[in-house]
């Protein structure tokens, strides 16, 4: 049976901010992220369900198991409480329905552009200006993650207002935004391999009359070569099960010891 709504804009903000505060936080192996669902919408599950039998229900029903990218997880929960807002405990299947549905491509969304794509891209292009000395990198970086803070914020209320009809809308053009960042991104990080990766060589080839740089001549061959085999190696040390950052860290400085004090890197 539908019901008057009785959720406004600002109790959709207060869950975003409390499950924001709380997603991953209280995460565990059962359940994953329920628990912070029940945080987030509890007090907005409350209004809804004035009756305490029906909230203990509906509570309980968000503590199943629940799991996707916690900054695009207010869409989902947002739409779930639209539902509720509108037919009441009845919906609690259709509630747990949606969120099955959902949080496995919107995970796959938001692990792909909010944790990968973007902080590469927007990171890569901060850390260049840092290095270069122009303070704006630094700005655009803060800038960014406010930013990101803001939208996180309102998502829960873009969900409630539109519910599924957003992800509907939307799903087709997803899939097109997500293959044109990971373009750029792998231009920026491209173009950074070659720029910020300093690796050079002193080492000389001779033959006959002609002395030839060996970097000048590996770079004939594909420019900035040592920089991007310099890259490639450690992507594949990275990939390494078992190997650690600090681990890559401390090899890199060894090796340029080493290589240093035997000439073949400058």
């Amino acid at each position: 049976m539908n019901r008057e709504p009785v959720l406004t804009k600002k109790d959709c903000v207060k869950g975003a901010c409390r499950w924001s505060l709380m997603a991953v936080t209280t995460f565990n192996y059962d359940t994953q992220l329920a628990p912070a669902v029940v945080f987030g919408i509890g007090p907005l599950l409350r209004k809804i369900y004035p009756d305490d039998d029906e909230y203990v229900e509906a509570l309980n029903n968000h503590f199943r198991y629940f799991n996707t990218h916690p900054w695009v997880a207010n869409l989902v929960l947002g739409a779930t409480l639209a539902l509720e807002d509108k037919e009441g405990i009845s919906a609690a299947d259709a509630v747990q329905n949606i969120k099955v549905s959902l949080m496995g491509p919107l995970a796959g969304i938001g692990d792909t552009l909010i944790w990968t794509l973007l902080p590469t891209i927007l990171g890569s292009i901060a850390g260049y200006m840092a290095l270069e000395g122009n303070p704006v990198g630094t700005i655009l970086w803060l800038l960014t993650n406010v930013f990101f803070i803001a939208v996180r914020t309102q998502l829960m209320w873009v969900g409630y207002r539109e519910g599924t009809k957003l992800i509907t809308k939307f799903g087709g053009k997803i899939a097109q935004i997500t293959d044109a960042a990971s373009v750029l991104g792998l231009t920026v990080v491209g173009a950074l391999a070659a720029t910020v990766v300093t690796a050079k060589t002193p080492l000389t080839f001779q033959m006959g009359a002609v002395n030839m740089a060996l970097a000048d001549l590996l770079d004939k061959i594909l420019p900035s070569m040592i920089s991007v085999l310099t890259v490639w190696a450690l992507y594949k040390l990275i990939g390494r099960k078992g190997m650690k950052v600090t681990t890559i860290i401390l090899l890199v400085i060894l090796f340029s010891m080493v290589c240093s004090a035997f000439g073949i890197l400058a």
